[in-house]
C-alpha cells in the first residue's frame, strides 16, 4: 500500500513537500501505517498521537481533503494526508491549536463558577449530552469556510461549546454568553454543514448555532446581515421591536 504525506517544516522557512511511502500493510488504520513508516522508513515523519481509540482527538489529519482520526481511518492506497487547515503548521502532521482554544475564551465558552445547585434531571442531561461528548479534535475548526474570509469568526469548535453551557439548566444567566457571540460568531456562520460532516462524535454544530441564534433573538438581537439588507433600517444587531425607518 502506498500514501503520500504532506511534509511541512517551518525552519529557516517554510516548506512543503510531498513524499510517497510503501508499507506491506493490510486493513491497517493511518496511526498503524504512520507508525509502521516512522519506525521503519522515515524517523523524521512527525505527528500526533495519544489514546489510539478515537477519544482524545489528539491524531487528526486530512486525508485526502477531508478531516479524520488516524487511528480511526482506515488506510486506502493512494490517500493523501496533510496536516489539519486554519491552525499554524508546527511540523508536517502537527498545528499549533492555540488559536483554536482561544476562541473558547472570546466567547466565554465555559460555566460560570459558583454555578446554580439545580438538581439535574435526566431531561436536562440530554438536552447537550451529545454537545459534552466533545473530544477537542478541531475537525469542525479545520472544515470551516468562513475562516478563508473572517479570520477572527468564533467558529463552530467554541459555538458548539457555548450552546452546551448556555443550555446548562445550572447556568443562572447566559446573557453574558449570548453578547459574546454577536460579533464574528453565530450570524457570520453560512450552515454550509462541513463542521457536522466531519465531526467524529457527531455533534451538529450547524444545529446549535441555530439555536444559538434562537436564543439571541430571544434576547433581543438580529441578524445584522438581514438588517443590512434594508440599508440599516432596524438599526443594528438589537431590535427592540418598535419601527425605525
Amino acid at each position: 500500500m502506498k500514501i503520500k504525506v504532506a511534509r511541512y517544516t517551518t525552519e529557516p522557512e517554510v516548506t512543503e513537500t510531498v513524499l510517497e511511502y510503501e508499507a506491506e500493510m493490510k486493513d491497517a488504520t493511518l496511526l498503524e501505517m504512520l507508525n509502521e513508516i516512522k519506525t521503519k522508513q522515515d524517523p523524521s515523519v512527525t505527528y500526533a498521537s495519544g489514546c489510539r481509540s478515537s477519544v482524545c482527538g489528539s491524531c487528526s489529519v486530512r486525508v485526502n481533503g477531508r478531516e479524520v482520526l488516524a487511528c480511526a481511518y482506515k488506510a486506502q492506497n493512494g490517500d493523501l494526508v496533510e496536516p489539519m487547515k486554519n491552525s499554524p503548521v508546527i511540523r508536517d502532521l502537527v498545528v499549533d491549536m492555540d488559536r483554536a482554544y482561544a476562541f473558547n475564551a472570546k466567547a466565554k465558552a465555559w460555566q460560570k463558577s459558583p454555578a446554580s445547585s439545580v438538581s439535574l434531571t435526566q431531561e436536562n442531561e440530554k438536552v447537550n449530552e451529545i454537545q459534552s461528548d466533545c473530544i477537542l479534535c478541531g475537525s469542525c475548526y479545520s472544515a470551516c469556510p468562513v475562516y478563508a474570509v473572517n479570520e477572527e469568526f468564533l467558529g463552530p469548535f467554541s459555538l458548539t461549546r457555548v450552546w452546551r453551557y448556555v443550555s446548562d439548566a445550572r447556568e443562572k444567566d447566559p446573557s453574558d454568553k449570548i453578547d459574546s457571540i454577536q460579533t464574528n460568531g453565530i450570524w457570520d456562520c453560512t450552515l454550509c454543514n462541513e463542521c457536522t460532516l466531519v465531526c467524529p462524535q457527531s455533534i451538529s454544530s450547524k444545529s446549535d448555532i441555530e439555536k444559538l441564534r434562537s436564543k439571541s433573538a430571544m434576547n433581543g438581537y438580529s441578524d445584522p446581515n438581514f438588517a443590512n439588507m434594508f440599508g440599516g433600517g432596524f438599526g443594528g444587531t438589537m431590535f427592540d421591536g418598535s419601527p425605525s425607518f
